[in-house]
């Protein structure tokens, strides 16, 4: 899934070669697994080394899989494109998520290649620990006490601020202008855009912006968090609010996890957690659409509407299946649309 607050720049920067399925995996070639195999420290070289890709994201950045010295470890080399400010300034808040527990140990970093090595989290299913019934409640108090954690971080200084609704006035003005969009997913942004946010309930909190699912790893103890290219000052909510989105929270898990993240019961949700679900739900519909039209696709047709658009757990069930697959430009504006009518319910 795509980071929730990129810098715009670097969202301009985007090279769709990499938008892929993360299930499918493919070893490198010779030559580039020799080359990667140069970013690694010296102790974990050799004849039964063995590096293999799993993933790319936003940025075009490369993430590999490395077996070596009867260990696993996680590869992540820092695409060409991205600024070496903005690449230090991650690997600055990585190291204080990794030191606090929160994300996973960093074990070697080639600063002049932008290369940063971590240990290999086995995980045992955030998504189990989430559905099953047993450990659903555990899930959701672990969840919002990691949070908490997160935003207890100290701010590093110059650490890129990321306004969720200003992105979002931006995104929606510059790569949507001229592209046929169905009728309610116009008027689940506006909407929004139209609307004066309440006020914000305390100071920004370093956050990490992008807490979908598919950055939750769950150790059996504890929750890990990955990806850290989005983390900056945000308003505490949006961490949160994102969760609700992805998880398809109902109101009464919303309570629950707001309650664990500030330690205290709460007796209901806040408007301003209320506001930033939707805008968040807003601003993920955006960029999958935004990824859309990168792609090629040729926008609304007439065939898309309100009442034709699946729920998101219909869409989870239909990636499930194979009928739907993100990476593709029928799957982003799929997906778009039904963050926009998951918006539009809130």
């Amino acid at each position: 899934m795509p980071i929730m607050i990129a810098d715009p720049e670097r969202l301009r920067r985007l090279d769709l070669a990499f938008f892929q399925d993360r299930s499918n995996t493919n070893s490198t070639t010779t030559r580039d697994a020799m080359t990667l195999e140069d970013l690694l420290p010296p102790n974990l070289r050799g004849p039964t080394t063995t590096i293999t890709r799993i993933a790319a994201g936003l940025s075009g950045a490369g993430v590999y899989r490395v077996d070596a010295a009867g260990e696993s470890f996680v590869l992540k080399v820092a695409a060409e494109s991205e600024g070496e400010g903005d690449w230090r300034k991650t690997l600055h808040i990585q190291r204080l998520a990794a030191d606090a527990g929160l994300a996973p140990r960093i074990v070697h970093v080639d600063e002049p290649r932008r290369a940063v090595l971590t240990a290999f989290v086995a995980d045992r299913s955030f998504g189990a620990f989430y559905r099953d019934p047993r450990t659903h409640e555990a899930a959701v108090a672990e969840l919002g006490r990691t949070v908490r954690r997160i935003h207890a971080l100290p701010i590093p200084e110059g650490a890129l601020a990321r306004d969720a609704r200003a992105f979002l006035l931006q995104i929606w003005g510059e790569s949507m202008a001229g592209f046929a969009l169905p009728g309610f997913a116009r008027d689940a942004v506006e909407r929004l855009l139209a609307e004066a946010p309440p006020a914000p309930e305390g100071a920004p909190v370093l956050g990490h912006n992008d807490l979908n699912p598919s950055n939750l790893v769950y150790d059996g103890a504890s929750i890990v968090v990955l990806d850290w290219a989005a983390a900056g000052p945000n308003d505490g909510f949006y961490d949160l609010a994102v969760l609700s989105v992805f998880l398809r929270m109902d109101e009464g898990t919303c309570l629950r996890l707001l309650s664990a993240y500030h330690d205290q019961p709460l007796a209901a949700l806040p408007d301003r957690f209320t506001y930033t679900r939707r805008l968040a739900a807003a601003l993920a519909g955006t960029m999958q659409l935004h990824l859309a039209r990168q792609m090629k696709h040729a926008g609304a047709t007439g065939a898309d509407t309100l009442e034709s658009t699946p729920s998101l757990g219909e869409f989870y069930q239909r990636m499930a299946t194979g009928a739907l697959k993100i990476g593709t430009a029928d799957g982003q504006w799929a997906f778009g649309l039904t963050l926009l009518k998951a918006s539009l319910a809130y």
